[in-house]
């Protein structure tokens, strides 16, 4: 995700200062992606150096507002959808491909200890959707947010089951083997037979 959009999306609503922003993001977003200072200072360092904002002082407290050119940025942000040309790194991905061309790993096991995890994660995710707060407009995105992760934990779940079957299904097609005829050693092969 980009902080930066994120910022600018932020400070459409209002001028405010980094540690505003920083805790301005970190409510909005459940505290999901948790943003430290220096990361945010930085975001807003570019920022300005893009003319996308302006400080209203050089001092550390500074408060930020949004320029025209911020304004045209964040518009058109709203207005694109998002795209993902290159998939993202996935360990889970990765370590499971790695996994079924890996002689000796148990795939299957790789995949429950997996399966067990994500289940609990699936239901850490409800408990907090069934605990949301009573602020309609941040419990609707708090709300939203936690579906995201739900949905995205489900397809998991889902995609773990697809591993092991997968797995299965390719153990059973695989041609059993059968005993190679032994050849007979070298001092017994001029023996003739009967």
């Amino acid at each position: 995700m980009s902080i930066a959009k994120a910022f600018l999306a932020l400070l459409s609503e209002r001028p405010m200062n980094g540690n505003q922003l920083r805790n301005e993001f970190e409510a909005r977003t459940g505290a999901t992606w948790p943003l430290n200072i220096g990361q945010a200072y930085t975001t807003l360092q570019r920022l300005e150096r893009d003319s996308m904002v302006m400080a209203t002082d050089d001092s550390d407290s500074a408060t930020f507002t949004l320029t025209d050119a911020g304004a045209a940025a964040i518009a058109s942000w709203w207005q694109t959808p998002v795209t993902r040309p290159h998939p993202a790194r996935d360990e889970l991905a990765i370590k499971l491909t790695l996994a079924v061309t890996t002689p000796g790993v148990d795939v299957s096991a790789v995949v429950q200890v997996q399966r067990i995890e994500s289940m609990r994660t699936l239901h850490e995710y409800t408990a907090l959707k069934m605990n949301a707060g009573a602020e309609p407009e941040r419990d609707l995105a708090w709300r939203l947010l936690l579906e995201s992760l739900i949905f995205q934990t489900e397809a998991e779940i889902r995609w773990l089951d697809h591993v092991e079957a997968s797995v299965l299904r390719a153990a059973a097609e695989r041609p059993k083997e059968t005993p190679r005829a032994v050849d007979a050693p070298a001092e017994l092969q001029h023996v003739s037979r009967p």
